[in-house]
């Protein structure tokens, strides 16, 4: 969901966050969206939406110790992921810096390019 922001606008979010928890049984996905508990889907939500209405200061904090690279250059899975770990390691209180980083990083590596999980460690440590 938080990928998915980069691809519409901030009016639709409540919108696509339902869109995407009743994408249809498909057999390839193998645990897809409708099998999420209705207690964790409002997790979910409450945690895109968190994370969204930061996003202008924590994508600041990213550019300022990203040398070379922009937020708006950025691939957008790393930047997702970037942005979950930075939202984690500022505002959320219940996760420690390091496992924000930790998960960050192995986001990076399943979801992102080659370099992704240098790149995201490499960020997330100028910040913590």
């Amino acid at each position: 969901m938080l990928f998915g922001i980069e691809f519409f606008e901030e009016k639709e979010l409540e919108e696509q966050m339902e869109l995407y928890f009743e994408q249809a049984l498909d057999d390839e996905i193998p645990n897809p969206p409708s099998f999420i508990s209705e207690e964790d889907r409002e997790y979910l939500k409450g945690r895109v939406r968190a994370v969204a209405g930061k996003t202008p200061e924590i994508d600041r904090e990213i550019n300022a110790v990203a040398t070379g690279w922009k937020t708006g250059r950025m691939a957008k899975a790393d930047l997702s992921i970037l942005r979950l770990a930075v939202y984690e390691m500022k505002y959320d209180d219940e996760i420690p810096v390091g496992v924000a980083i930790n998960e960050a990083v192995e986001l990076a590596k399943k979801f992102g390019g080659d370099e992704s999980s240098s790149f995201v460690n490499g960020v997330l440590a100028k910040l913590a």
